[in-house]
């Protein structure tokens, strides 16, 4: 089977296009539809319901407006707060960020030491917790809040003395824990790859959720029979189309710099305020329930 509809994306605002790098990479033939909720970002210091039901009315609109054949939630805030309440309503599969790099963490560890690096946001949600406590093999977590990570991301200052001086005062408790594994839990910090490795030792492989997320979304397109056709030699791969919540300008601005000139046109989209949703414990008490 072959199915030629796009695959659906979105990010609170530009650390997704990581996610997206990778998924294109990986699926060059599909296309693609990413929407950068920069209008409301950032979604970490947002009560979690209210990220939810941003959560679900974007995956509507990407589902009515643009016949998405799958979603992806690329951005760990929303994965923790949205991903069972979109499975139960979305008629389309929905893919998220944190149980696949959990799960590519617990594989690729040695000493069953794994650290995960996020924003506050996310680990004080402890959904990174949850996820490799539900693994078979018994894992030792040692989690990091990284503030100001995101910041050097989009300033695009990925290399510098700053951020250099800031990730190894940020790290050490993590290399000092005697991790081996240690997952990059947040969308940006692929970018800063290179400096964290310097700072905790090449002896720690990382794991980036933004690539083992583009691994689930290949094998769950094929699980369902939703992969398009690998193009002819000589033929362009998929197409790419961006929206921005916010200022579209300063999204093709940080966007380029972080996911390449390729980025292109950004459109612009604006939302209404949201629907309340309930979250997946309240609707389990009453299957009677609207869905909001």
């Amino acid at each position: 089977m072959v199915d030629g509809r796009p695959i659906g994306m979105f990010d609170s605002g530009f650390g997704g296009l990581s996610v997206a790098r990778a998924l294109i990479d990986l699926n060059p033939a599909e296309d693609l539809v990413y929407v950068g909720d920069t209008g409301r970002y950032p979604y970490g210091p947002r009560p979690l319901d209210e990220v939810r039901a941003f959560a679900v009315q974007i995956s509507r609109w990407l589902v009515d407006e643009h016949d998405v054949k799958l979603v992806v939630v690329a951005c760990n805030t929303a994965s923790a707060a949205a991903l069972g309440t979109l499975r139960r309503l979305l008629p389309v599969p929905v893919v998220g960020v944190i149980d696949p790099g959990a799960r590519a963490a617990a594989k690729a560890t040695r000493n069953r030491r794994v650290g995960v690096i996020g924003t506050v946001g996310t680990v004080a949600s402890g959904a990174y917790q949850h996820a490799i406590a539900a693994l078979p093999v018994p894992i030792e977590l040692v989690c990091g809040a990284c503030p100001g990570f995101v910041e050097f991301v989009e300033r695009g200052e990925t290399r510098s003395d700053q951020v250099t001086v800031l990730a190894e005062r940020l790290l050490a408790p993590l290399r000092d824990a005697g991790i081996d594994t240690l997952l990059l839990g947040c969308t940006h910090y692929p970018f800063l790859a290179r400096t964290i490795a310097d700072v905790v030792g090449r002896d720690v492989v990382l794991v980036s959720s933004a690539d083992e997320t583009a691994f689930e979304v290949r094998e769950v397109l094929a699980r369902h029979g939703l992969g398009r056709a690998a193009p002819a030699p000589g033929d362009g791969g998929g197409a790419c189309r961006f929206f921005s919540s916010g200022e579209v300008a300063w999204f093709r601005e940080v966007g380029s710099r972080l996911f390449g000139e390729e980025l292109g046109a950004v459109g612009a989209v604006s939302w209404p305020d949201p629907a309340p949703v309930e979250d997946e414990a309240s609707a389990q008490a009453d299957p009677g329930a609207a869905s909001g």
